[in-house]
C-alpha cells in the first residue's frame, strides 16, 4: 500500500515497529501535498523544512530506543485559525496577510506531544464564519470526489487534505457544523466533542462554548485515539465534562450494546428542502442499525425553527468581537462585514436573552432526545454544493440563510453541547458523479463512548473504505 494510504493508527505502528521512518512518511506526504494541493485548495501554506526537521528527530527518538507515543510520525496539519510559531497564520483573511505566529496554540503541543508531524496550515475561509472554503486571493477547497463542488467549511482545507491523501489526519475546529460538513462533503469521519471534552487552551477563551477542536480522518478508531490525545489538558476551564470509563479508541472496540435509536429527518434550524440521497442515506442507516440488534424509533424535533435565531446573535457578536483594527474592515469579506455589523447592533440585554434562551434549548432538546442513545439524522440537506453555490457577496444576508438551509441539523449540537459525529457509510450518483453522503449520530453529553462505538459497528457493518482511486483528481 502506498504510504499515503496508510490510516495514522496504521503509520504510527509501522514506524513504531521500525518497519517506515517518519522522514520517508514526511516526504510521501509532502510530496504529493506539492503535487495536489494546488488541485484541491488544501493548504494555505506548506512546511517542508519544519516537517523534515520534526520527522528526523522522531526518527532519532526511535533509533535511540522507541517512542510509545500514540500517533508517532503521523502528518497531522494544523488549520490556519489557529497560530504555531514562525509560520505563516492569516485565517483566511486578507486582513491579516503577511502575519507570522509568534508562539504556538496549546493545541498544537498536545498534537506534537502525542506524535505527529506538522505539514502545514490548512486552509479556512475569513476567520472561519462560512460553512464553505474560499478564501480570497487562493483556490476554493474542493472535495475530490468531483472537483466542481466544494469541500465544505470551515474546516475545508483540512478535509480535502486528508480525502486526497494529503495527510492521515488533520486538525479542525467546529463551531456550528465546521469538521461535520466538510466530512460529510469529503467522505470522512468528523466528531464535534462535548462543549468541554477539548479544553480551548491558555490563548484562547471558550465564550459562549459553540466550538471545538478536533480532526478530519478516515476511520472512526484514528478520531477516537486523536481524541484521546487531545481531552483532558484543560486548566481552570470554564466547561467540564465527565471523564470517559476507559478510553476512546478503547470504546471502539467493544460493542456498544442494545441502543436506543432516534431517527428524524425534519430540519430542525431551517425551513429546508432535503436531498433524496440525503434521506436515503438515513433510511439505510436506519435498517443497518435495527439489523445490529438496536430499537429503531422516530425522534421528534426538539424545538421551532425560530428559537434557532439565538445561535444567530451568538455567531454575529462572535464575529464583531474579533480583534481588528478599524483599517481592517475594508479589507474583510462582504459576509464578515455584515456579520459584524450584526454583532455591534446587539446589544448587552440582547445577547443575555440569546445565552438564555440557548439555555433553554439546552433543556428542551435534553427533553426530547435523551430518551435516546443516539439520534439518527442527515447530516446535510445536499450533497456537496457547488463551489460558490452558497456564497452571495451581493447580499451576505441570504448567504447566511443558504447556509442554514444547507445545514439545518449540525449547529444543534454546537448549541446544546452535546456531540456528534459524521460517517461517510454511502455514496450517491448526482449529475453523473458518485458523491460521499455523511449521516450524522448525536449522543447525550458526554458520552462519545457509546457515539465511538455504535460508529465502528457500523462502520464494520457496511464495510466503508476510502476510495483513494477516486481521491487523486489528476
Amino acid at each position: 500500500m502506498e504510504l499515503t494510504q496508510l490510516d495514522a493508527l496504521a503509520t504510527a505502528r509501522a514506524v513504531r515497529e521500525g518497519d517506515l521512518t517518519a522522514t520517508a512518511v514526511a516526504d510521501a506526504h509532502l510530496s504529493r501535498s506539492e503535487r495536489l494541493s494546488p488541485v484541491v485548495g488544501a493548504f494555505a501554506r506548506l512546511t517542508p523544512d519544519l516537517a523534515l526537521q520534526r520527522a528526523a528527530d522522531l526518527d532519532d527518538a526511535v533509533a535511540r530506543g522507541g517512542s510509545d507515543a500514540p500517533l508517532l510520525g503521523v502528518p497531522c496539519p494544523v488549520k490556519d485559525l489557529n497560530p504555531v510559531a514562525g509560520v505563516g497564520w492569516e485565517a483566511g483573511s486578507a486582513a491579516m496577510r503577511g502575519t507570522v505566529a509568534d508562539v504556538d496554540d496549546d493545541i498544537v503541543g498536545w498534537l506534537a506531544a502525542a506524535g505527529t508531524v506538522m505539514t502545514g496550515k490548512t486552509a479556512t475561509p475569513e476567520f472561519g464564519l462560512p460553512c464553505y472554503t474560499e478564501p480570497d486571493g487562493a483556490p476554493p477547497a474542493r472535495t475530490p470526489w468531483d472537483l466542481r463542488r466544494s469541500a465544505g467549511g470551515s474546516s475545508g482545507g483540512a478535509a480535502a487534505a486528508v480525502a486526497t491523501g494529503l495527510a492521515p489526519i488533520a486538525h479542525g475546529s467546529d463551531g456550528g457544523g465546521s469538521i461535520r460538513i466538510p466530512a460529510s462533503a469529503c467522505g470522512l469521519v468528523g466528531l464535534k466533542a462535548s462543549r468541554g471534552r477539548v479544553s480551548t487552551g491558555r490563548l484562547r477563551v471558550p465564550g459562549a462554548g459553540l466550538a471545538t477542536d478536533g480532526v478530519l480522518s478516515r476511520t472512526v478508531a484514528d478520531t477516537a485515539v486523536a481524541l484521546d490525545v487531545l481531552s483532558g489538558h484543560g486548566v481552570g476551564e470554564t466547561y467540564r465534562v465527565p471523564a470517559p470509563r476507559t478510553g476512546f479508541l478503547e470504546a471502539t472496540r467493544r460493542d456498544p450494546g442494545r441502543l436506543r435509536v432516534g431517527v428524524l429527518t425534519t430540519p430542525v434550524i431551517a425551513e429546508a428542502d432535503v436531498h433524496p440521497a440525503c434521506l436515503d442515506a438515513v433510511r439505510a442507516t436506519a435498517g443497518t442499525l435495527a439489523g445490529l440488534g438496536h430499537d429503531v424509533d422516530e425522534a421528534p424535533v426538539p424545538f421551532a425553527v425560530d428559537r434557532w435565531q439565538a445561535f444567530g446573535a451568538l455567531w454575529s457578536v462572535g464575529a464583531a468581537s474579533i480583534p481588528l483594527p478599524p483599517e481592517a474592515e475594508a479589507l474583510l469579506r462582504p459576509l464578515t462585514r455584515w456579520l459584524r455589523e450584526e454583532g455591534r447592533r446587539t446589544g448587552g440585554v440582547a445577547f443575555a436573552d440569546a445565552l438564555g434562551a440557548v439555555q433553554r434549548l439546552t433543556v428542551d432538546t435534553a427533553l426530547a432526545w435523551d430518551g435516546f442513545d443516539v439520534v439518527l439524522t442527515p447530516t446535510l440537506a445536499q450533497p456537496p454544493a457547488p463551489v460558490g453555490a452558497l456564497r452571495d457577496d451581493d447580499d451576505p444576508a441570504a448567504d447566511f440563510a443558504a447556509q442554514t438551509r444547507f445545514t439545518p441539523w449540525t449547529s444543534v449540537y454546537n448549541l446544546t453541547g452535546r456531540p456528534a459525529i459524521s460517517l461517510p457509510l454511502h455514496t450517491a450518483v448526482v449529475d453523473g458523479r458518485t458523491l460521499p453522503i455523511g449521516v450524522m449520530l448525536g449522543g447525550r453529553f458526554g458520552e462519545e463512548e457509546t457515539l465511538l462505538a455504535v460508529s465502528a459497528q457500523l462502520e464494520a457493518a457496511v464495510g466503508w473504505h476510502h476510495p483513494f482511486l477516486a481521491a487523486d483528481p489528476t
